[in-house]
């Protein structure tokens, strides 16, 4: 009997240890008429589910004035804890999107920036080839002429004489200055051709027209 009771003793010493461990982590609230298990854990920062479980009620929504609930305010901490964190997972979930988004409007206006320096490069290759074509028939058309005024003028001799008049383009010797080589023919022969009809096609027209340039 003895053993019994220091037994039972110790149990109801570990009972009270129990409760009052329980009791410094929760508050007691009372409950005032019209108030709903949802409205008091709101009120607490706790759960529904947490008050239920430590007063051990059977319907969560039948409730009385007047009776005294256990509410354990440190499971309101953690589930305004795990609220935070989940609003801290929530924005940066929204600034990776955003941030991905950012990167993807990046790289489009990139691609975008790369696409009108490609057909900017195209134009300009395009220019310079239609010019490099227009340059070569203007040449070719300037040569065909000034051989044709040659072919006229002399046979394309450039000792050709004819009184006042020598060589290839039959050019005064006073435009010569006494230099009759064929380098200063072609030289004096393109100055005076520019100077006076801008062109050998203009020159070629004009001989057609007139007998003479």
């Amino acid at each position: 009997m003895k053993f019994n009771k220091v037994a039972l003793s110790i149990a109801c010493a570990a009972g009270f240890t129990v409760a009052g461990a329980a009791a410094a982590n929760a508050d007691t609230v009372m409950v005032k008429s019209g108030d709903t298990l949802s409205q008091i854990a709101d009120e607490n920062n706790t759960t529904v589910s947490s008050i239920q479980s430590l007063n051990s009620l059977q319907n969560i929504h039948l409730i009385f004035p007047g009776q005294k609930l256990v509410i354990n305010t440190n499971n309101g901490d953690a589930a305004v804890s795990t609220q935070q964190s989940a609003q801290t997972t929530q924005q940066a979930s929204q600034q990776q999107t955003t941030q991905q988004a950012s990167q993807q409007q990046t790289t489009q206006q990139a691609s975008q920036q790369q696409t009108t320096q490609q057909q900017t490069t195209q134009q300009a290759s395009q220019q310079q080839t239609m010019q490099t074509t227009q340059q070569a028939v203007a040449s070719s058309s300037e040569q065909a002429a000034r051989d044709w005024i040659a072919s006229r003028e002399s046979g394309g001799s450039y000792t050709a004489q004819n009184g006042n008049y020598y060589g290839k383009y039959q050019l005064s010797r006073a435009y010569l200055g006494g230099d009759y080589s064929a380098e200063n023919q072609e030289r004096v022969a393109n100055s005076y051709v520019l100077n006076r009809y801008g062109s050998w096609a203009n020159a070629k027209a004009h001989w057609l027209q007139n007998g003479w340039y």
